[in-house]
């Protein structure tokens, strides 16, 4: 009976403990089957800081990332989160979390969504665009053997012997009429200009000739002398530091005008036009001199006579007593140029700008812009009805420039980008840039990358670059990657025609990436006033759907020209409404849109960028609608007042936009172009 006793209690024991293991395995199942993170897998033993932060970061809800496929975060939402995209920004809690298959918010270097040319085949995207299609096949075959030779290091910079001592440059330079022609019409002038150097140009002027515009013909002779920026970019027309452009006959207002400008990128500044009337009292005068001379015009008597001369008189005592440096003009002067007539012009370098003068006498100042430097003048170049007989150029500066145009990085620290943020950023300002613009990026940083908002990663920006022809440009661009953590790598050979391909990948990291609310494309000589764009941005309510920027309306293609497109490209006769490249913004769903589009193979891609982000708003627009806003703001053509962005500043623009901000807290241009 005891016995009996006993076993029971005996098999009651191991029945319990049969229970309580059953318990304790289901209670396994279920943890392997939910992948509850527990707290010890945060501590990685390593004792890295990186490495501890990062591996608790990994152990908490991510915020949703949507079609990215395998490559991102898998999440679960709700029907109204489908909907609305960016409701788990407000309400993370609702979102519950599939584990991610990798890490989301590591900074990619090298941007994935071009794998390979095969994506580009016929399958699934129109043959009208065929053409488009075998340059990006051909782009990004050639971009992934680029890529994989640096990535190995099969592709290393030549060595190139180190320089043990400063180079010296002279400080004159000369050539006869042979040397000039043989050396394509440009005299180069190693270091540049520094104040006080002057150049002397001696030439005569060809007799008029013919030129025929349309059904109007013009007898025309004019010649143009430029200081150029030749250690600009690489591939690139070289900026036109001065252009000086006499119209001895051929101007359409029938007179020998003088005209003076400079050029950035294809872009023209406000000019100087002087037509043989001297510049009012009320503009500024550069280093005491007048910006324009009088000479005498065919329908006054040179100034000098009667009413004219007793008012020239008036004035000039006026000026005198108001301490004003100009003179009374008691010469009647003549054009500086004729036709077949030699002359003898002289190119100063003052401290406020370039003084001309011509056969002795000061003809015209036009002072410096803020653009550029005295050392960027790197080049003397003389073309058109001309015949230049000799140039001397003296008071050169002996040693290089500090100042590097082609490849200026400072590898400091301050200078980084800041780490990716865990959860999801207002904005992303993806930037347009060439493997070779070093010294643009640099100014990006050093500017309106420095804003409070970028650099507290509330909001982020991102250079996209595709690899160069050089290797060595290519190079020098993965170390400066992955030394500053800013740049993502479009892996094609860069093509103009496939500038639309980094706009897709702008897209696909905004919204893959950093998941923004507003993503923004730009180009990196745009300055972004960070701050002003988000307000703009957000002053959009009641539609979650949006596009800003400076639209252009009943647009045509233009048919020829440099800048032409065939019917086949486009037989359409507008183009839908657009914003202009230098700078635009998108919600998040509209950017969504576009990459799941391209991933389906349903994107039309089309060679000008702008257009066809244009075209991806409106197919989205027919089935959701899109507030498209209009603002000047977002300046197309140099800088405006209160500008959201200004589009064209050389570097040194973009350092001086910048400490303007920052000294006044207002937005002012540094001389508009």
């Amino acid at each position: 009976m005891k016995k009996s006793k006993l076993d029971n209690s005996s098999s009651q024991i191991r029945f319990g403990l049969v229970q309580f293991l059953l318990v304790v395995l289901l209670f396994y199942f279920l943890c392997m089957s939910f992948e509850i993170p527990f707290i010890f897998r945060t501590g990685s033993g390593s004792g890295s800081d990186d490495v501890s932060s990062s591996s608790f970061a990994d152990a908490l809800p991510r915020p949703m990332v949507v079609g990215g496929g395998s490559r991102e975060a898998n999440w679960v939402v709700g029907e109204e989160e489908e909907a609305d995209p960016h409701r788990h920004f407000k309400d993370p809690g609702r979102v519950q979390l599939r584990l991610p298959e990798r890490k989301m918010r590591e900074f990619k270097s090298v941007s994935e969504i071009f794998v390979n040319e095969s994506f580009f085949d016929n399958g699934g995207f129109s043959d009208e665009f065929s053409i488009f299609h075998k340059t990006a096949k051909h782009a990004i075959s050639m971009g992934r053997k680029m890529w994989d030779g640096l990535d190995s290091g099969l592709i290393k910079p030549d060595k190139a012997p180190v320089k043990t001592r400063i180079e010296k440059c002279p400080d004159m330079v000369s050539v006869s009429e042979s040397e000039f022609v043989n050396r394509s019409r440009i005299l180069v002038l190693p270091c540049g200009l520094t104040l006080g150097s002057h150049i002397t140009v001696v030439a005569t002027p060809h007799w008029a000739h013919v030129e025929k515009d349309g059904d109007k013909t013009a007898m025309v002779s004019q010649f143009m002398m430029e200081l150029q920026g030749l250690k600009a970019v690489d591939g690139e027309d070289p900026p036109r530091i001065l252009h000086f452009n006499p119209r001895i006959k051929g101007d359409w207002s029938g007179r020998p005008v003088i005209e003076q400008n400079t050029c950035y990128r294809m872009q023209w500044g406000s000019g100087l036009r002087c037509d043989g009337r001297e510049s009012s009292d009320d503009e500024e005068y550069v280093d005491g001199e007048v910006k324009c001379e009088r000479w005498k015009r065919d329908d006054d008597d040179g100034g000098n006579n009667g009413d004219d001369f007793d008012e020239s008189k008036k004035t000039w005592w006026l000026n005198r007593l108001m301490g004003r440096r100009k003179k009374m003009i008691t010469h009647d002067w003549d054009y500086p140029f004729a036709e077949g007539k030699l002359f003898v012009l002289t190119l100063r370098a003052g401290m406020e700008g370039y003084h001309i003068s011509v056969n002795g006498r000061h003809i015209t100042s036009f002072p410096y812009r803020t653009g550029f430097v005295l050392e960027d003048a790197t080049g003397l170049a003389v073309k058109g009805n001309i015949d230049v007989h000799s140039v001397y150029a003296a008071s050169l500066p002996s040693t290089n420039p500090s100042f590097a145009p082609q490849k200026h990085l400072e590898m400091q620290r301050i200078w980084k980008a800041p780490s990716l943020p865990q959860k999801p950023v207002e904005l992303f300002i993806g930037i347009l840039s060439a493997g070779n613009h070093f010294a643009e990026r640099m100014a990006v940083r050093k500017s309106w990358m420095q804003q409070k908002l970028v650099r507290s990663s509330k909001v982020v920006a991102r250079f996209f670059v595709a690899l160069h022809a050089r290797k060595e440009v290519n190079v020098d661009l993965k170390k400066e990657a992955e030394y500053f953590g800013d740049i993502v790598i479009v892996p094609y050979m860069d093509h103009y025609d496939l500038v639309v391909l980094k706009t897709v990948a702008i897209c696909e990291y905004g919204v893959n990436t950093v998941a923004a609310k507003y993503v923004m494309k730009c180009d990196d000589d745009t300055f972004v006033r960070v701050d002003a764009v988000i307000q703009e941005a957000e002053k959009v309510k009641g539609r979650e759907s949006l596009y800003i920027g400076n639209i252009n309306f009943n647009h045509k293609p233009l048919r020829t020209g440099k800048w032409a497109v065939t019917f086949e490209e486009w037989p359409e006769e507008y183009y839908p409404p657009y914003a202009n490249g230098p700078g635009y913004i998108l919600s998040y769903d509209v950017a969504k849109f576009i990459v799941d589009d391209f991933e389906q193979k349903r994107l039309r891609l089309f060679k000008m960028e702008d257009v066809s982000m244009g075209m991806w708003v409106e197919k989205f627009n027919e089935t959701r609608p899109v507030a498209v806003v209009h603002s000047l703001k977002f300046c197309q053509f140099g800088c405006i007042e209160d500008y959201f962005t200004a589009h064209y500043q050389s570097p040194r623009q973009m350092i001086c936009m910048w400490d303007k901000l920052q000294r006044l807290g207002k937005p002012q241009c540094c001389n508009m172009r």
